[in-house]
């Protein structure tokens, strides 16, 4: 049985499994019995570009069938500063799993910028995970976080830009409908207070990621980055989740509503 590495980032782990991804997204979600649930956000690790930081003999070791002959679903390798230590040419394809256990595949593309929105919101996901009002676009969010002659900074950041809808361009006035956003009166004050303080580039929101992320509000797609480069993962177009991705779709859709 071939077996894979996974880089999860809810929590950040290093995990080598037996199961392919989109049946590991599965299990993470629901477990074996689906007695439990939860969002499961991960990312396929090319092994033979991680170096020797993690105890990788213990795949072969400990990512063996059981006696019944089913495959090990997980062997933990890490749960400590996982990201930093796993180069960006090791990512290979993101999955996105609902709490019900649908997964949806992500492939790397090239980043366009699409809009001219003055203000953003970024939900940090890895290795640090508050939620992130910012004037900075994406690729100078990630040069202030990774930047290491600042007080604050981390090696590489792992983020989903989120819509803002009408507080992206007219935070004092613009209309909440359909932004789904706890404490959204409080998310209205700090994209005001950006507005009329440029010097200061972002604010937080929320200062811990509690795990459920909502897959509908994401705007572009999500960003891995360390100080010299980073990769996106474009997440896809109202049309395409429709036409070839319902099922999922349809599950992401009730996160938040039920």
């Amino acid at each position: 049985m071939e077996k894979y590495l996974y880089l999860s980032l809810t929590p950040e782990a290093l995990i080598a499994s037996m199961l392919p991804p989109e049946e590991f997204g599965t299990y993470f979600a629901v477990g074996t019995k689906k007695r439990t649930r939860g969002q499961a956000i991960f990312f396929e690790i090319d092994r033979e570009k991680v170096n020797s930081y993690f105890p990788l003999d213990l795949i072969d070791k400990r990512c063996v069938p059981n006696a019944k002959g089913e495959p090990k679903r997980s062997v933990y390798l890490s749960i400590y500063r996982v990201l930093e230590h796993i180069p960006l040419e090791a990512f290979k394809n993101l999955y996105l799993a609902t709490d019900d256990g649908r997964v949806l595949e992500l492939e790397k593309g090239e980043y366009e910028k699409k809009s001219n929105d003055k203000l953003h919101l970024y939900q940090q996901l890895s290795p640090v995970s508050p939620l992130i009002a910012s004037i900075a676009s994406p690729r100078e969010f990630i040069e202030i976080l990774t930047d290491q002659e600042r007080p604050v900074w981390v090696p590489k950041i792992v983020f989903v830009e989120l819509e803002l809808g009408e507080l992206a361009n007219n935070p004092e006035t613009g209309s909440l409908k359909n932004l789904p956003y706890p404490n959204i009166h409080h998310l209205r004050d700090c994209l005001i207070s950006l507005s009329h303080n440029p010097d200061k580039p972002s604010k937080t929101v929320i200062r811990t990621f509690k795990g459920e992320l909502f897959y509908r509000m994401c705007k572009n797609g999500f960003f891995v980055g360390a100080a010299d480069k980073f990769l996106f993962y474009p997440f896809p177009s109202l049309e395409v989740l429709n036409e070839k991705h319902h099922v999922w779709w349809r599950s992401a859709l009730n996160i938040g509503f039920s």
